[in-house]
Order: C-alpha cells, then structure tokens, then sequence
C-alpha cells in the first residue's frame, strides 16, 4: 500500500510539473534603433536562465524557443544600451525591440563582435567592420574607402600603392564575392583601382569572411564581403554633405510614410574634370594643335526603399548606379590653301561601370520559419573607343557641304546576370539554426568584342561597319544549400552544411557537392578553439594582365575548355577574451586551388584574332599562413593589431599549359608579411583621432636579368663610319634577346607608411554637427615602389671616349605625402 502510493504520488507530480517541463514556446520579433527604426543585424538576445540565446539576422528578425514559465531576456547591441526584459513565458509571443543608443559608448570601435564570430561562436575566419570605423581611418586624398579598411586586417592584402584591390589568404582579385544588399558587383574599384565604389555614408553593416565559409555561400573561392546598405529612417528626414579635394557626396534618408514605407538616397562625384578645364584651355598652344576637351570623372548613385505591407511581410528595392569615364579630344593640326582647309582631330572615350538593382520580400512564415524571396540584376561592362575625324571644307562653293573622313574603333566587353533565389532561416530550437536555400542565375557573357566604323563623305563614299572577337556565351547557374548551427551541450558548437552547384554552358553540364564544417571547443568563459572546413567552386574567372585594376579585365565563363576553379581550405585557431583589455585571436590556414587562369607569355587583352581560351592555362595554387589580431573594443582609445605570415605559389605544369617551364613561382601578390596597426582616440566629444601604420614586403616582378645576341642576325653588319662621340651612323646591330630565367623572380623592396587623421566636430545653432576632417597620407613621404622598369643608363668613357649603355633598374613613385581636407555637415 505505501508502495502504491508513493507511486501515485509520482504520478501526480509528473502530470502537474510535466507541462512545464515539457512546454516550449517561441519568442520572435524584429529589433530595431529606437531613434530611427534601422534594422540591427546580429543583435544578442540572451536568456539568463537557460544561458541560451540567438542573434538577429540580415533584416533584424530573431527566434528563440524556450520552456514555459519566467524568462529574463537580454537585447544588447555594440553601442546601445542593453535592454532587460522579465515576464512569464506561457504562449508564443512576439516582442519587437528598440534600443537605444548609448553615447557614452559611441566612440567605441568593434571588430568581429557577433556572438558567432567571438569566443562562443562557430565561425572562425569572420569579421564585421563598423561603418564608423571605416568613416574614421585616414585615407588617400581624404576619401573614406571600405576595401581600404579590409585591407588593414590580417589575410587581407592590397594590390599597388594606394589601390582598392583585394587579395585574400593567397587569392587573386577575381576570386572575391562583394555583395552589396546579396547581389554581386563584378567591378569594385573606382579610378583605375585607387578607390572602391562603396559610398561609406549609404552602408550600415559589412561582414568580411576569408574561410570556414558558411553553405549559403558560394561561387568564389577566397573571400565573402557581405554589405548591407541602410534602409532609411522612419520617423525624420536627415541627411550628410561633404566637400573633399577631389570629389563630393551627398546622403538624404527619412519617412515618406511614417514608420511604414522609408528611402534612402547617396550622390557621390568627382570633379577632377571640371577643375582641370581652365588649365586645358590656357595650355592650348596654337590653333594648329592642341586639346579641345579631356577629363575624368566617376560617379555613384545608391538608392533604396522599404515598405512595410503587414507585420509579417517586408519589400525592399535596392539600386545602385556608377560610371568611370576618360574622353579626349585633341586637334591634330589644320592646313590652308587656297580656297581649301582641312581640320583633322583624335577622339577618345573610355567608359566602365556598374549597374546593380533588386527586389526582395520577407515573410514571417511562422515564429520559426522567416523566408526572404529575392528578384536581381548586375551588369558590368567597358567600353573603349579611339578614333578620328579629318574634315575638308572648299569656300568657293559655300553650298557644298563639308566632307567628312571618319573612323571609330571600339573595343567592349561585359557581363550581366539575372537572378532569382529563396533563402528560409528555420529556428527549431535553442539547441538549432537552420539556414536553407535555392538560387538561379541567368549569365550573359561578352569576353571580347572589337568594331570598326568608317565613313568617308568624300569622293569614294565608303561606309564600313564591322565587328570581330570573341561572341557572347550564355550560362545558367543553381545553387541549393543547406546549414545547421547546432549547438551540442555548452562545449561543442558546429556549424554544418552542404553547398550543391550546377553550371550549364556550351552544352556542357558542371556538378559540384561542397561540403562545409566548422567546429568551436569552448575551453573556459573566455577561450576557445576552432577549426574549419571548406570546399569552394568558381565558374567564372577574371582575365587581367595588369599591375593595377583596369576595366579590359575580362570576366569569362567556364567552358567546354576551360574547367572551374576549384579550392579546399582547412583553418584551425584560438581565440581568447581578455576582460576590459584587449580581444586576441590566431588562425592558420592552408588552402589548395585547382584550375586557375594566366595569360600566356605575351598574350594580352585584345585582338580579335584569338579566342580568348587560347591565350589563357590553367594550373594549381597553393597558399598557407598564420594570422595574429590583436584588438581592444571599447574606451576611448579602440583599434587593433595585425600581423600576417603568408606564402602563395602557383603552379603550371600541365601539357599545352606549361609556364615558367612547369617549375612553382610566386604568385603575383605573394608577399611574406604584413604589419597593420590602427588606433582611434577620442580626446573629447569636439576632437578624435586616428592613425594607421603598414608594413609589409616586397611585391613579386619578372624582369629579364640575361641577354644574348641572336646567331647569324640578319640584322647586323659592321658600321660605316663614326663621329668623334663614339655615334654610329648608317649601321646596324646585334639582334638580341631576353632570357627571363622564372616567372616573378624579383621583389621590390620593402612598403612602409603612416597615415594620420583629426576631426574637430562642432554642434551649430541650428543643432546640425559641423565637422572638419585634416588627414596626412604618407606622413613621413616614404618613397615606396608603384613599379620598377628597366632603364639604359649610358656613360662615356673619358679615355676612349666610347659610350657604353648599361641596363639598370629605376623605381617610380606615385604617392608622396599627401595632406587634405574634408567638410562634413549632418543636418
């Protein structure tokens, strides 16, 4: 009997603590900037209690599933104050949250502060660079530069002196996938590369990962730099202006309904060409020669819009719009005879550029399941034309029109896609976050296409229009992933995940399964080991045989010859967390790459007569590294420390692709370390601070060191006769030739530079903030090598009175210091 009923007694218990127990229920919503209603991607959501959490995604929403009863959750943000919330949990509940800023902690600069790139998180290889940050680095010519400020972190290398270009754990530039609002952009780089297209005052939030890739990413093998753009405050209109050296930008954002439908708009140009017209018109010589009109300019227009249909359903519109362009006029010369004239000029228009836009719309499907349905477009393309006019006027027969001799040849390539794609993020539970999607690309290639025109009014009256090169190649391209990160009791965290691809091109079918894996071991509180796995495709590949960033790089498909690139990369690092001082982490890395492009020695960009696939091999890649940061995220004084040790090699050994006779060389950006430092102090709401030094080694260089006279030249015989300074006159010389003994076998020498900055920030009567920006580029004017050439030194022997050329190597220099200035006004 007291058996039975100690039994009953259980029995009861069970059933009365069984639903509490057992209940579980979600909590969901959107979390937001109480000032201004922006979205706050990977704000913390944490529940004391359980010690579970979850993060917000791209577009602010977050899930979290916890047992029924009282909960404490936490909403905290780098830069606002944290927010506490206490209440019984007996339903699922939707709480949608505004944070407020906290100004005391404005000035404070965090890199890689999302949970899953921290100590606890998963992901390792990840890092999130703040806009203010990014405002704040001293920069060339005073513009503030996004990929600048990629450039100063660990695995990340730049191109020349002062170019935006990227070259991440050994890869080359083509090989990085920048995605502005999820779209791809296939052209970065503004001014021949020495400045990005990213307009700094219309971006909110930028994440830069070099490896451990999660699975809703692929298509390049290196790098994923994800920025997200603004969406607009929904209570007020306010906006940005500044007036720098060489160009200026405008931003305007606000409600057009408030708290439901919001804009944000950027203007950014360039007015070298308009300050550079009064000295062509005073350097204009003569009437016979001289240029009529010549100038540069680049432009950016970045728009977006969002509307809120319902609380579960969101659409947002995104564009982007920007053009480089070089156009030249010269008069080569007028002649008068008679009653006949004649005016000859030489034309030239170079114009490249972007051109991205897209529609999305979220739905909260459920308090679990969130799905953003996207619809893109991205086109890049160049288009270089040369030519010239040569016109006859006869005065003696005034009715008589002009003849006109005109020829125009003009180069143009590109590339354009149109796509559709569906990503869902799926939250079970505490305990999983599941990401799955699907994608479709519709691609339009141009490798190469050359025209002619030519047009004579005259006696022959010819008209010729034709085109040459390489024709258009048409692809579709999928991709279907799917991702888990699943955490397994406190000390294991995995993020897991499968990356499936196809690439249909010249009916030709490309299939790959790419496995993803990340591993955290979290040790203590404040320390952690990670490792990680990633396999990476690439069905497009960039052409470029240029020292910096020219729009004739060729973007081309995979084809029936040319097979997709393809890596793997294995990462393992520590991480540690050092209360109040300082964050540190190290990472090594080694990554193999297959199926990677070069030209052919002396193939180039144009000329029609060859397809582009016969001036190209294809080889392998190997790169490996170890990378330290240092990094302090809070205080008045923030910035970090980075150091780099890294070796890249390439590898051309296949039949019909041999280079550098099958044997390994560097690759182009090999470069063995890297050294960046960056500090921003804020000495007071008025005035801030901040300096960046660089080091790093020399850039990799073929040079021919031998020369040989040829044998039996016909080009040479014995000279006539010479003068008395050793000058021959009616002869000819010895044929000779050039031995390159391997493929990037010199190194410039060493690249140093410090750059400093000040603002001094002012409050006006009409409470706009007033800022004035001084920033040194170079401060010290180091001499640093943009290139080196060979020169012919020649010298004349005092005795014999002989001349003697002797080949020798100069260095040139592009950037000296560089002081500037910049106006900022925030109304």
């Amino acid at each position: 009997m007291k058996k039975q009923t100690t039994l009953c007694l259980l029995l009861l218990l069970f059933i009365a603590f069984h639903p509490a127990l057992a209940q579980n229920y979600t909590i969901s919503g959107y979390i937001t900037d109480k000032a201004n209603g922006e979205s706050l991607i990977a704000a913390t959501i944490f529940d004391a209690s359980s010690a579970k959490g979850a993060t917000t995604n791209n577009f602010g929403y977050y899930s979290l599933t916890l047992p029924a009863g009282n909960v404490t959750l936490e909403y905290s943000y780098i830069g606002y104050c944290t927010l506490s919330h206490t209440f019984h949990l007996q339903g699922d509940t939707v709480l949608n949250i505004r944070l407020d800023q906290d100004n005391i902690l404005e000035e404070v600069t965090v890199i890689g502060h999302r949970s899953e790139m921290g100590v606890t998180g998963s992901q390792m290889s990840a890092v999130e660079v703040p806009i203010a940050q990014v405002k704040n680095i001293p920069t060339l010519f005073g513009e503030n530069d996004l990929i600048k400020a990629l450039q100063l972190l660990p695995g990340v290398q730049s191109g020349t002196e002062g170019s935006a270009g990227m070259y991440v754990r050994g890869g080359g530039p083509d090989e990085n996938l920048l995605l502005l609002d999820g779209v791809p952009l296939y052209n970065v780089n503004h001014m021949l590369g020495f400045f990005s297209v990213f307009n700094s005052d219309a971006l909110k939030n930028v994440t830069l990962y070099k490896g451990s890739f999660p699975a809703r990413f692929g298509g390049r093998l290196s790098s994923v730099v994800d920025v997200r753009m603004k969406d607009g405050d929904d209570k007020k209109v306010r906006g940005t202006a500044s007036i720098g050296l060489i160009s200026s930008k405008v931003q305007l954002e606000g409600p057009i309904i408030k708290e439901k439908t919001t804009f944000n708009v950027s203007f950014r140009r360039t007015y070298l060409d308009i300050l550079a017209q009064p000295i062509i018109k005073m350097a204009q010589s003569n009437e016979d020669g001289g240029v009529d009109n010549a100038g540069y300019y680049f432009y950016d227009v970045n728009a977006k819009f969002t509307h809120k249909l319902s609380e579960r359903d969101r659409l947002y519109l995104s564009t982007y719009f920007g053009d480089d362009a070089i156009y030249l006029k010269a008069k080569d010369g007028s002649a008068y005879g008679g009653n006949y004239e004649w005016e000859d000029h030489t034309k030239l228009d170079w114009d490249w550029g972007n051109a991205i836009a897209s529609l999305r719309w979220n739905r909260v499907v459920n308090n679990k399941l969130f799905m953003n349905t996207t619809a893109s477009f991205t086109r890049y393309r160049s288009s270089l034309s040369t030519g010239y006019e040569s016109t006859f006027r006869d005065s003696s027969v005034p009715e008589q029109a002009d003849t006109k001799e005109e020829s125009k040849l003009t180069y143009r390539s590109g590339i354009q896609d149109w796509t559709v794609k569906t990503d869902f993020d799926y939250t079970p539970n505490v305990n999983h976050d599941i990401k799955f999607g699907t994608a479709y690309t519709y691609h339009t290639f141009t490798p190469d296409v050359t025209s002619l025109k030519y047009t004579d009014t005259g006696q022959t009256d010819q008209n010729i229009d034709t085109v040459a090169g390489s024709p258009k190649v048409y692809a579709h391209e999928t991709a279907t992933y799917v991702e888990d990160n699943v955490s397994i009791g406190r000390m294991l965290k995995a993020n897991l995940g499968l990356h499936f691809s196809s690439f249909h091109v010249q009916n030709s079918n490309y299939f790959s399964l790419q496995p993803r894996a990340g591993l955290r071991v979290l040790l203590t509180d404040n320390l952690s080991l990670k490792a990680g796995y990633a396999f990476m495709n690439q069905y497009i590949h960039m052409l470029s045989n240029n020292t910096i960033s020219m729009p004739t790089d060729l973007w081309v498909p995979a084809t029936t010859k040319i097979k997709p690139m393809k890596s793997h990369q294995y990462a393992v690092g520590a991480f540690y967390s050092l209360k109040d001082i300082a964050d540190f982490s190290v990472e090594g890395y080694y990554k193999t790459m297959d199926n990677l492009l070069e030209y052919k020695d002396g193939a180039s960009f144009m000329g029609a007569s060859t397809n582009w696939e016969d001036k190209v091999s294809m080889g392998r890649g190997i790169a490996y590294g170890i990378e330290f940061l240092a990094q302090r995220s809070f205080g008045n004084t923030t910035g970090w420390i980075g150091y780099t040790w890294a070796k890249s090699d390439r590898i051309f050994d296949r039949p019909g692709n041999i280079i550098n006779n099958g044997k390994r060389f560097p690759a182009k950006y090999d470069r063995r370390h890297d050294v960046n430092i960056t500090a921003t102090h804020k000495f007071s709401d008025r005035i801030d601070v901040s300096a960046s030094w660089v080091f790093s080694s020399g850039n990799a260089a073929t040079f021919a060191f031998h020369e040989y006279a040829a044998i039996d030249s016909p080009n040479y015989r014995q000279p006539d006769y010479a003068d008395s300074n050793g000058f021959h006159y009616g002869s000819f010389y010895p044929e000779t030739h050039s031995h390159v003994e391997s493929r990037n076998n010199f190194r410039y020498s060493n690249y140093h530079r410090l750059d400093l900055g000040v603002n001094f920030h002012k409050m006006t009567k009409r409470g706009n903030q007033r800022t004035w920006n001084i920033s040194v580029y170079n401060v010290y004017s180091r001499l640093n090598p943009f290139y080196v050439y060979v020169w012919d030194e020649s010298t004349r022997d005092p005795e014999t009175e002989q001349w003697k050329t002797t080949k020798t190597l100069r260095q040139a220099t592009l950037f000296p210091i560089i002081p500037s200035v910049t106006y900022i006004i925030k109304f």
